[in-house]
């Protein structure tokens, strides 16, 4: 069974996509860790609720950001997780963190990247920018992390059709359902070993 550690800054609504997925059977996975760096986040309710460990780690709660991302490198290994995955995680992954476990960081991104994407491009302000634009499709990306906001190859993206009448909130749902959907198939496939990365 794989073995998965999540960062999520927010709600945590793929992240209980994922749990709900794994106790269905629908993912020989089971999520390890939960790492946030909001005290509040609903990510590390949805784990409480869950009986997964959560963690708070920041710069708040260790000093600065090299420490934080050190605890979290260490709090990850003691949990001996094959996959690190960013779902709404609202940091820039630290050194530590690439240099122990690049190649095996994924993050979830709300658009199909290269559009979209960087610094400044998370949730909402996606699908309002998508909107703005007059975009007649969206979707979501997968992508190994970079040393920059949102780079990283390319693992997998779905595309979602939209249409004049649709406003910010439609988009945002509707990516959101294909972004969940797309990261379950996908962790599935690598699973299964269909996927190498």
């Amino acid at each position: 069974m794989m073995r998965l550690a999540v960062l999520a800054s927010h709600e945590g609504s793929t992240l209980q996509a994922l749990i709900d997925a794994s106790a269905q059977q629908q993912l020989d996975a089971s999520v390890a860790l939960v790492i946030s760096n909001n005290s509040q986040s609903g990510a590390l309710r949805r784990a409480a609720t869950a009986g997964i460990p959560g963690l708070h780690i920041s710069a708040k709660t260790h000093g600065d950001d090299a420490k934080a991302d050190q605890a979290m490198v260490h709090a990850i290994q003691e949990a001996q997780v094959d996959w690190v995955l960013l779902l709404g995680y609202m940091k820039k992954t630290g050194d530590t963190m690439l240099a122990r476990y690049g190649g095996r960081i994924i993050n979830t991104h709300p658009a199909l990247l290269p559009k979209y994407g960087g610094k400044g491009f998370y949730g909402r302000k996606v699908h309002e920018a998508v909107h703005a634009a007059g975009e007649t499709e969206s979707g979501a990306t997968l992508h190994l992390v970079g040393n920059d906001y949102d780079t990283g190859p390319i693992i997998a993206q779905t595309t979602v059709a939209l249409s004049a009448e649709d406003d910010v909130d439609a988009i945002e749902a509707r990516v959101k359902t294909a972004e969940q959907r797309l990261l379950i198939d996908t962790l599935d496939q690598i699973s299964r070993g269909e996927l190498q990365l």
